[in-house]
């Protein structure tokens, strides 16, 4: 949707939730007042915000006083706002029908947590950013403040927000407050993007009406065109006819963001359609449904799974989102002639674009008119895919060991974080459980952003009851943001942390340089770091270091050690230049990508 096509609709759904707001108001004569600190909490607590994390500092301390305070939403105290931000993005990747919520100091707070929201603006996170700020009339008389620039640009990083945001509300009186905060929530959960709320110092304890929190805030995306929607659908099925009926659905990253994983398998229940996944769209379909048959990465798929997609008559690709690492370096191999794309607010059929019809509406109706097909789908053979643990001849951890091993370790409801590069490259092609959740920045692709976001899905899979939070990161990204293993001490948090010590930057060496200094780090005692990070009494961890197979087999079988009842970490000693297969043909394509623009 073009911006001011967005800008349109979200006029349209304000007006809208301003109309049903004035309903209760008039229908209610309860005049009760509330702070606008406690009515930005409420809020929250109607999205089931139970954490919000960040920093104290000096313009934001008066909001914490409340957040502190409230009865069910914790303050997870951050060691810097960096983190903070890579921690709600994580929170609102596993807590779905939540967001994320960061809050930051003026200035120098802010710019802190930018890269972290960018990272959510661009991977479609919903995240709020609340900016404690100076007084109404200070930003007014704009002196010469700590944290500002000196020169009297007080908007200076409010405009430096809105490039990473999708909507931003600066409150400077007490009667837009409840509107704007309600406007730019709904724009958050309703486009899966970052907003921006600046809250001054002396307006947190103004009262206001607080008849408005009667009246939820809307999810619904805006409504489909019924005679474009049919037309649509009319499209589809001709296609679907030509094919004869040889579909295969590919689900991408899209689905999970815009709220269609129930509505996808509905469609597969019904109709019986092969399925595979992207690096993105990785859990999005139970890696053990019995059409699944994969991960689709253009031409460095496994082969077999990429000619069973490629050479399928028809692909129904839903929630698509076609990056470099998403798409194999862009070497997908599936012309637009053979391909229905839905997205969340337009549909794609072969090279016609239908703007506003999204698939959260249009998905249900399609099901229902594909479902005739089921009989002849469900004929169509989809061979599991599995990969085996490889018979190697010497005891060495290596890659192509390693993976398929830890695989075998996984559990149902396990929520796996996988940094960009090495991890996530790595873990891409191994079968994960039912009910198994995949975290992992594949766009952004923020180095350290794993770390740090784990605090925040553990705190999420701890709210949603669900299994073991197990982070996969490398030395080099590790050191990036590894303060935050204090905050999962102190919280009683208990991931279980593998580092791959492999001496520095292993997919930047694959990248370029192979044996350049800049891709060497220094060398950590990383079975220290828990005892050094807030264990110091040492009862509250375990570290281990495993230098060869059988040391990895002894403790992936230990019983004790998979409970996961205390924070643990596993140093995995690894060779330097030994590499995951899909990095190394990845880096192999942008060399070669790199060496054409010469």
């Amino acid at each position: 949707m073009d911006t001011a096509a967005r800008e349109l609709q979200a006029e349209i759904n304000r007006l809208h939730h301003e109309l049903q707001t004035l309903k209760v108001q008039h229908q209610n004569e309860d005049d009760e007042l509330i702070t606008i600190s406690d009515y930005i909490l409420k809020r929250l607590e109607q999205l089931s915000v139970t954490s919000i994390f960040g920093v104290p500092g000096d313009f934001n301390m008066p909001f914490l006083d409340f957040i502190e305070d409230h009865p069910t939403i914790e303050w997870i105290g951050t060691c810097n706002e960096l983190n903070a931000a890579y921690a709600a993005d994580g929170y609102a990747r596993v807590k779905e029908h939540s967001i994320g919520v960061v809050v930051t100091t003026f200035g120098v707070g802010e710019l802190s947590a930018i890269n972290g929201i960018a990272g959510a603006f661009s991977e479609m996170v919903p995240v709020l950013h609340i900016v404690g700020v100076p007084s109404t009339t200070q930003l007014k008389n704009k002196p010469m403040l700590h944290h500002t620039l000196g020169n009297g640009r007080f908007d200076a990083y409010t405009k430096a927000a809105e490039q990473i945001t999708i909507a931003q509300a600066m409150i400077m009186t007490k009667t837009q407050a409840a509107a704007e905060i309600d406007r730019i929530l709904t724009e958050c959960i309703t486009h899966a993007r970052p907003v921006y709320l600046t809250l001054p110092m002396d307006l947190t304890t103004e009262k206001i009406p607080a008849k408005r929190l009667k009246v939820e805030l809307s999810r619904s995306p805006p409504p489909n065109d019924t005679d474009v929607e049919n037309y649509v659908l009319d499209e589809i099925m001709e296609l679907v006819d030509d094919s004869q009926q040889e579909i295969v659905v590919l689900v991408d990253a899209c689905a999970i963001r815009h709220d269609v994983r129930q509505e996808v398998n509905d469609l597969l229940v019904k109709t019986q359609f092969p399925v595979y996944a992207t690096p993105m769209g990785k859990t999005a379909v139970s890696e053990e449904h019995e059409r699944y048959g994969g991960i689709y990465i253009g031409s460095i798929t496994h082969p077999a799974i990429k000619e069973r997609v490629e050479s399928a008559k028809l692909i129904l690709s839903i929630g698509g989102l076609k990056s470099d690492f998403n798409t194999g370096m862009f070497t997908y191999r599936i012309p637009a002639t053979h391909t229905i794309e839905l997205h969340s607010d337009h549909t794609l059929v072969r090279y016609a674009k239908f703007p506003g019809i999204g698939m959260k509406s249009l998905l249900p109706k399609l099901t229902e008119r594909l479902s005739k097909y089921r009989e002849g789908a469900s004929r169509i053979l989809v061979p599991r895919y599995k990969l085996d643990v490889p018979k190697e001849s010497d005891d060495k951890i290596s890659h192509a060991y390693f993976w398929p091993r830890v695989g075998k370790f996984f559990r149902k409801q396990d929520v796996i974080v996988a940094e960009t590069g090495t991890s996530n490259f790595g873990v891409m092609d191994i079968p994960m459980p039912d009910s198994s959740v995949f975290v992992s920045q594949i766009f952004y692709g923020s180095i350290g952003w794993a770390t740090a976001s784990t605090l925040g899905v553990a705190l999420a899979a701890r709210d949603k009851c669900l299994g073991r939070t197990i982070l996969f990161t490398g030395d080099g990204s590790m050191q990036l943001t590894v303060q935050e293993i204090s905050t999962m001490t102190h919280h009683k948090l208990t991931p279980i942390i593998f580092v791959l010590n492999n001496k520095g930057y292993n997919i930047e060496r694959h990248l370029h340089g192979l044996d350049r200094k800049y891709n060497d780090i220094a060398d950590w005692k990383w079975p220290s770091l828990l005892t050094t990070l807030g264990d110091i009494e040492g009862k509250m961890s375990k570290s281990y270091t495993v230098r060869n197979k059988s040391e990895l087999n002894k403790l992936l079988d230990d019983r004790e050690f998979a409970s996961a009842g205390k924070i643990q970490l596993v140093e995995v000693i690894m060779d330097k230049y030994d590499t995951p297969r899909a990095l190394q043909a990845s880096a192999d394509l942008t060399a070669k990508i790199a060496a054409e623009q010469l």
